[in-house]
């Protein structure tokens, strides 16, 4: 009787990651992202047909979590400085009908705007990691700096909210409802690693010495070019936006009271024809 044949490994089919790339090249690193993530063009179908579902959420998103993030000293150190494109009067001690927290609602309303455009488009990441790069001091003229575990909770938050406003949506169709929430955390977990990779320090050793004062731009910019939209902006928050001066991150601001609006309610995703 012969001896057994030994038995052998599966062969796995293992693609290569160039370290370096993924802290020096940003498509390198969404590439690596997208695959590792699974976010492929169903993921992109389901954002682009689902974004008037979730525009009509952005207003009561916001007033979530500018309300949240008021309700912590800590957060609300972010809103007691001034931001270069408002000249208006400002509260000591901000409240949700702040001058300046008026201000600055409408670009986090930009940025989740920004959210529902076209992920197919590099642009798009591009801008996504500008965000992130706005936090740690760097991309303008007058540094912010945000500590990371704020920024965290500001995103589990909004992905909370969009996914069960999205799945208590009385028209959709689950298999729809599920596509857009996966989508949806897809991009924002890619968003959170654009953030991670200007805080952590893995891979600076590539980094070091990098000039980043040429990528100096105004809020809601990317190389010079308006790249958030107006949309839902009013007419006194486009004149702000268009001062000459640099405005405020998406995630450094609050808004006006919600008047009893929950984006739990029906009411709230149900006003965009399915």
């Amino acid at each position: 009787m012969s001896p057994p044949t030994p038995m052998t490994g599966r062969r796995i089919d293992m693609r290569h990651i160039d370290r370096k790339d993924i802290y020096t090249n940003l498509e390198a690193r969404v590439q690596y992202l997208h695959s590792f993530l699974d976010f492929s063009s169903n993921d992109i179908e389901h954002l682009t047909s689902g974004a008037k579902y979730i525009r009509v959420l952005i207003p009561a998103v916001t007033n979530i979590v500018y309300r949240k993030l008021l309700q912590y000293d800590i957060t609300a150190r972010a809103f007691q400085t001034r931001s270069t494109s408002f000249e208006g009067p400002m509260d000591e001690v901000p409240d949700e009908n702040s001058p300046q927290i008026l201000h600055r609602k409408m670009f986090l309303r930009a940025y989740l705007t920004k959210l529902c455009s076209d992920p197919s488009q590099m642009a798009f990441w591009e801008y996504l990691d500008k965000v992130g790069m706005m936090h740690v001091g760097l991309g303008r003229a007058h540094p912010l700096h945000v500590e990371y575990v704020h920024i965290g909770m500001t995103l589990s938050l909004i992905q909370d909210v969009l996914t069960e406003a999205i799945l208590s949506h009385p028209r959709l169709a689950m298999s729809r409802k599920m596509g857009m929430v996966k989508a949806l955390g897809k991009v924002i977990w890619i968003q959170n690693d654009l953030f991670a990779k200007w805080y952590v320090r893995d891979g600076e050793e590539y980094t070091d010495g990098v000039d980043y004062s040429a990528l100096i731009d105004k809020e809601g910019y990317l190389h010079g070019k308006k790249i958030l939209s107006d949309e839902g902006v009013g007419a006194d928050d486009k004149a702000a936006a268009d001062a000459p001066a640099e405005s405020v991150c998406p995630f450094s601001g609050a808004t006006v009271a919600m008047a009893g609006l929950e984006v739990s309610s029906p009411h709230a995703v149900a006003t965009a024809d399915e």
